[in-house]
């Protein structure tokens, strides 16, 4: 019987030993080669695109001036890890750290493989979150003759019940809603890619879907009513899952294969995933479920890429949250 993708060597192309095992040069020219692909790592300077820079670093941070507009940058300067504290090989292994993880990493175990703060970690790994979603922008599925499947479930902010069972509250009443459990609706073409979302009520996602799923596709459903207006612009084949799991050519295993992941990550790993973090972690595991069948040295070299491409982080401005600079 042929053993899992995970399980074979082929899997595992990179480990935190070999990461180790780098200089800090050796980890400098990875960076600078996810950042500038075109020029084979070669500095290009970020203010006027100037192809001649010289290294001018004061002590071991690498720094670049460039001979044009005779300003300073680096090799992570305008990128998620711009202002950086560390020395690139500490986040390169944090990357190797975070993809090795099947179902997600949580910031508390991060901030103790790395020796870090639980908020230096919190920050790091929502960068990297933020890095992968840029891989959902402007997506568009499906198509004549593909097939997607939606759905939606609901996330975040469990709610001990009282001891008493006279102090108990019903949390189905909007007045004892909490405010912070929102849905993930998602997208999953079959043989594609995964565009999750997050939204308050299910009737918010038409508009959404319509902009992101092509006239001429399938769309997969299940029963619940506020699919019902998908009909007046797809084809859509919907499975009730009191009768089956799949009948008559509809299903939505694939949508309940991410959910599984999402749910994992929160009972085994996240614990708590709400409010306006809980789309992060729903794009992370879209991330993590498109790439499974990719080596964790391909994963890897694809973060660091995205991480080097994302001009900025749009969720945290600097090392505080909710205090973004311009």
């Amino acid at each position: 019987m042929a053993s899992h993708f995970l399980l074979k060597s082929k899997a595992r192309t990179l480990s935190l030993i070999d990461v180790m095992r780098m200089s800090d040069e050796d980890a400098e020219v990875a960076f600078a080669k996810a950042r500038w692909p075109e020029t084979d790592g070669q500095p290009v300077c970020p203010h006027c695109g100037g192809l001649d820079a010289y290294d001018c670093r004061r002590g071991k941070a690498p720094r670049y001036r460039c001979k044009a507009c005779k300003k300073d940058f680096s090799i992570t300067s305008g990128t998620l890890f711009a202002s950086h504290k560390l020395p690139l090989r500490v986040y390169l292994a944090a990357i190797v750290i975070f993809v090795n993880e099947v179902k997600g990493k949580n910031a508390l175990a991060m901030s103790r493989d790395l020796g870090l703060s639980y908020k230096s970690a919190f920050v790091l790994v929502h960068k990297l979150r933020e890095a992968l979603a840029e891989e959902l922008k402007g997506q568009t599925l499906g198509g004549d003759g593909e097939a997607v499947e939606v759905d939606g479930a609901v996330f975040g902010h469990y709610v001990k019940p009282a001891n008493l069972r006279t102090d108990r509250k019903d949390r189905r009443l909007k007045e004892n809603q909490s405010g912070k459990r929102n849905l993930v609706e998602f997208i999953r073409e079959r043989g594609g890619r995964t565009i999750p979302s997050s939204f308050i009520h299910d009737f918010q996602a038409h508009g959404w879907i319509n902009r992101r799923v092509a006239k001429g596709t399938t769309v997969h459903a299940d029963q619940a009513p506020a699919w019902n207006d998908l009909h007046a612009r797809y084809d859509v084949k919907r499975i009730d899952h009191q009768e089956a799991y799949s009948l008559r050519e509809a299903c939505t295993n694939m949508a309940e294969s991410y959910f599984s992941r999402i749910r994992r990550g929160e009972a085994g790993h996240f614990h708590k995933i709400s409010g306006p973090y809980l789309i992060r972690y729903a794009q992370e595991a879209a991330w993590r479920e498109d790439h499974r069948t990719k080596s964790n040295g391909d994963q890897a070299k694809r973060v660091v890429g995205l991480a080097m491409a994302k001009r900025g982080s749009v969720d945290f401005g600097g090392y505080w949250q909710r205090h973004v600079t311009e």
